[in-house]
């Protein structure tokens, strides 16, 4: 089952690509332009993003810092499009670098695709800034949680033997991934919450890697392409940051893998404040 995923995952690959191509031919765009820089961005921003911190943040932080794009309202369509290879072969990895059961990974990535399926929908009368500012407590409080718990209940966290949610944990979780896909459409990660979940409940957090990835993969393709048809994508180093991505996750993948659990909690605990500080700016910035 594992290999029909690696499998269909790589068809969506291939098929993206042969987008970008067409794409590519027909409006006569280079998309190997300024393809060391975009090699460089795409290298870190993806590392990063392999390590669970994301790279929509990164991405747009070094886009501004090197002036590397001079339309903002193209910035949602460039950072879904670009990175979708990336995050494909992030799930392609983790499928089998990572022990996980299918019975967890399967129904948790529908759900998540459910969710961002119907999202538009179910979202369309939240306040975001409301969701925002609460999902930014939520992750400061959670982070808290398990600090207390590495140093007054160390057994707690990340049972070694766990590849996957059983009992009342996988419906939980089901609906959890739920949730987190309807928040992606709103422009909420998937990656902190998704870590803080699984180190919650006293799961290995590492099986928390081919779930998010595999939701992002599948996501990320569908509305990459959506925004490639939409013409809603700046394509200076497109090529360059795909390549330096896919270089990153490689490199990322192998550091993941020997990870100690304690580092693995500590390297948690600073994405959940990262992205809370990131959702605090953002609310802080709008008002």
């Amino acid at each position: 089952m594992l290999h029909l995923i690696q499998i269909i995952i790589i068809i969506t690959m291939i098929l993206f690509v042969l987008l970008i191509i067409k794409t590519a031919y027909t409006r006569k765009i280079n998309i190997f332009k300024s393809f060391g820089l975009g090699a460089l961005i795409g290298f870190i921003t993806d590392l990063g993003d392999t390590l669970g911190i994301g790279s929509f943040a990164t991405t747009t932080g070094l886009f501004k810092i090197t002036h590397f794009t001079d339309d903002d309202a193209k910035l949602p369509g460039t950072l879904n499009a670009v990175h979708a290879i990336p995050v494909m072969f992030e799930a392609l990895l983790f499928i089998t670098a990572v022990k996980i059961e299918i019975t967890t990974l399967i129904p948790m990535t529908l759900a998540a695709i459910l969710g961002a399926y119907v999202g538009p929908h179910v979202t369309r009368k939240w306040n975001v800034q409301v969701v925002r500012l609460a999902l930014g407590i939520a992750l400061v409080v959670a982070a808290a949680i398990i600090v207390y718990r590495m140093f007054f209940i160390p057994t707690v966290i990340g049972s070694d033997t766990a590849h996957g949610l059983h009992g009342w944990l996988l419906p939980l979780g089901i609906v959890f991934n739920f949730i987190i896909g309807n928040l992606m459409t709103i422009g909420l990660g998937n990656y902190a919450p998704e870590l803080i979940f699984f180190t919650l409940i006293g799961v290995n957090p590492t099986i928390a890697f081919p779930v998010m990835m595999l939701d992002a993969a599948m996501i990320m393709s569908i509305s990459g392409r959506e925004f490639i048809k939409m013409d809603r994508v700046q394509w200076r180093g497109f090529a360059g940051i795909i390549i330096g991505g896919i270089i990153g996750v490689f490199v990322a993948v192998k550091i993941v893998k020997q990870l100690p659990l304690n580092v693995l909690n500590w390297l948690i605990i600073l994405i959940a404040l990262l992205t809370a500080v990131s959702l605090f700016r953002q609310y802080v910035k709008e008002h």
